[in-house]
């Protein structure tokens, strides 16, 4: 058996343009970085760039999903609700209040190795009202690592500080823990002291010269006029796919490496609507 396992973990697809862009070339990532399992934030995979249908969650783990996260839009579209009941592999964040479908963590095998993944939502400029995330995280841990010591967090979260302050609350507990929500790939990537990976934000697969996946011409407005506005995606080229790849030891559940990815095309087809 293997002694590392590679975990590509893919920054917050946005729109069709995302969906085609993370189909184009995930297969060629996991073939050229022997990559053994993909973690995937989807929560904003719909055509409009809000939500995710049963239909997208199928196509994403159809070109190599493993497990897909989400984040503050997960409800954006209805028809998600009894998919997330049914599916253990799209997860809503763990914080969320008890009521709510779906679950919040899970475990895959990957290669013969349990895997664990756990989806957090952050408070700090953040609209919905959801537990304390420190605290959630301990809770679901107490779950996980009866079953593994190979955990993977994403956090959904605004501020930077509150991503880093759970990486270090978490540090030697998981073996990593990488933000999403902000779309924009930081520069911060390291293995922390006690050996978790950590990242603030993964960036976004989407339309590169848009604002975090949105046509910019309708944002700028917005800021210009403080006039409400209908936000669209923009499914213009080139096309930006971003995240990390983790090392994992797997008899001790730590990071050894953390890299960026970042791949940009100009050439990407779209398919048919997948909403």
């Amino acid at each position: 058996m293997q002694n590392n396992i590679r975990v590509l973990c893919i920054g917050d697809i946005v729109g069709l343009l995302g969906c085609y862009m993370f189909k184009k070339h995930v297969a060629e990532l996991k073939r050229k970085h022997k990559i053994d399992a993909v973690i995937v934030n989807g929560e904003n995979s719909h055509s409009q760039g809000r939500g995710i249908t049963p239909r997208i969650a199928n196509f994403l783990k159809a070109n190599g999903a493993d497990v897909i996260t989400t984040g503050n839009h997960i409800w954006a579209r209805r028809e998600i609700q009894s998919y997330i009941i049914e599916n253990k592999d799209l997860l809503r964040p763990y914080n969320f209040p008890s009521g709510c479908p779906g679950v919040g963590v899970t475990t895959f095998n990957c290669n013969g190795v349990t895997v664990g993944v756990l989806n957090l939502q952050g408070r700090i400029f953040m609209k919905e009202f959801v537990d304390c995330p420190f605290r959630a995280a301990q809770t679901a841990l107490s779950f996980l690592k009866s079953k593994t010591n190979i955990i993977f967090v994403d956090f959904h979260a605004e501020a930077t500080s509150e991503k880093m302050g759970l990486a270090y609350f978490l540090d030697g507990q998981i073996s990593a823990l990488f933000g999403t929500h902000t779309h924009v790939q930081t520069a911060d990537e390291r293995v922390l002291p006690d050996g978790t990976a950590f990242i603030s934000d993964l960036g976004m697969t989407g339309s590169l010269n848009s604002m975090i996946g949105m046509k910019r011409e309708i944002v700028l407005k917005n800021f210009l006029t403080q006039m409400p506005v209908k936000f669209e995606v923009d499914n213009n080229p080139p096309a930006v796919m971003s995240g990390i790849i983790v090392d994992v030891d797997i008899n001790t559940g730590k990071a050894n490496n953390i890299e960026r990815v970042r791949i940009v095309d100009n050439d990407v087809n779209l398919g048919e609507s997948l909403d």
